[in-house]
């Protein structure tokens, strides 16, 4: 059985998916991408801000499901260009503790939606 996960505190959905799909204790999360939910305007100001904008969202995707980064268990993120891969590591690392980071692998992609330069999913239980 799978419960929708949805909070108007991220991003809506673009397509044909939703946030989140919550699957006995595990939360499955749609990619995000740095969509400001107030504005619907993308943040592109730098890398930094476009990471934090994205990690902001996941926030409220797992805040929805009653998660928090300590629930997570693997993330998957998507980058345009693997010379911003310490920048996006930076901000993506001010999220998780050290001791207990979720398992992850990080990919350059040809192209993201709306030609964004990261994009990150995630695997969450409680």
């Amino acid at each position: 059985m799978k419960k929708i996960i949805t909070t108007d505190k991220a991003p809506a959905p673009i397509g044909p998916y939703n946030q989140a799909v919550l699957s006995g204790n595990t939360l499955y999360t749609s990619g995000q991408i740095a969509i400001n939910p107030e504005t619907g305007e993308l943040v592109l100001d730098s890398i930094e801000a476009e990471t934090k904008q994205v990690m902001q969202n996941m926030k409220e995707v797992l805040a929805s499901a009653g998660m928090t980064f300590e629930n997570v268990i693997k993330t998957s993120i998507f980058i345009s260009d693997m010379h911003n891969f310490s920048k996006i590591n930076a901000v993506y690392g001010e999220y998780f503790n050290d001791a207990t980071a979720p398992a992850r692998e990080t990919v350059e992609v040809a192209n993201l939606p709306k030609f964004v330069n990261v994009e990150i999913s995630m695997i969450a239980v409680k």
